[in-house]
């Protein structure tokens, strides 16, 4: 027959069993992705010169939020890359490019100077915002989802891309823009 004090002893390693797939649940939901038409979350980030950025001062303006794992590596190189060839498109459709990373700042000035990006890079790193909108399932995560928004000028999500391929993505955007304006 058990003891008291081991019946004790497992209800408490059941709470705490309890308690640690709650908030492992409580992350997971984190993960989830901003709907569109939903209300993306306001937020302020520090850009590659260590200036801070936030979504209130986009008010009015509709921008791109991409998400990139992490600067100067292939994919994201390649999707930088894209986004800086079209530039001129995005700014004829006034729609303003701002990438998202964990990386720092300096290693962000690094990756736009080496690029020649004419947008800002900004650093989550302490993943509040990709926790916020699915760019992130943890704390944890070494390194962002590649995923992207749109944003109109209300604050409202216009398309979330939660496959993002990163050569082709600034065409997909401007396209997307387009059937946006006409819808």
């Amino acid at each position: 027959m058990p003891t008291k004090s081991r019946i004790a002893t497992h209800e408490k390693l059941t709470l705490v069993a309890t308690l640690v797939v709650s908030l492992a649940l409580a992350d997971v939901a984190h993960a989830k992705m901003v709907a569109v038409g939903d209300t993306f979350p306001a937020w302020q980030l520090s850009d590659q010169t260590g200036k801070q950025v936030s979504s209130r001062e986009l008010a009015g303006k509709t921008y791109l939020l991409w998400f990139y794992p992490k600067a100067m590596t292939p994919g994201c190189t390649a999707e930088g890359q894209a986004l800086r060839d079209q530039f001129l498109a995005f700014q004829a459709k006034d729609v303003e490019i701002l990438g998202v990373s964990f990386d720092e700042p300096a290693k962000n000035a690094e990756f736009c100077a080496a690029e020649a990006f004419p947008f800002r890079l900004l650093s989550d790193r302490d993943k509040t915002l990709a926790l916020a909108v699915g760019a992130a399932d943890s704390k944890e995560q070494p390194v962002a989802k590649r995923i992207s928004y749109l944003v109109g000028p209300d604050g409202k999500v216009l398309r979330a891309y939660d496959t993002v391929t990163p050569a082709s993505h600034a065409d997909q955007v401007l396209q997307d823009i387009d059937s946006t304006k006409t819808n």
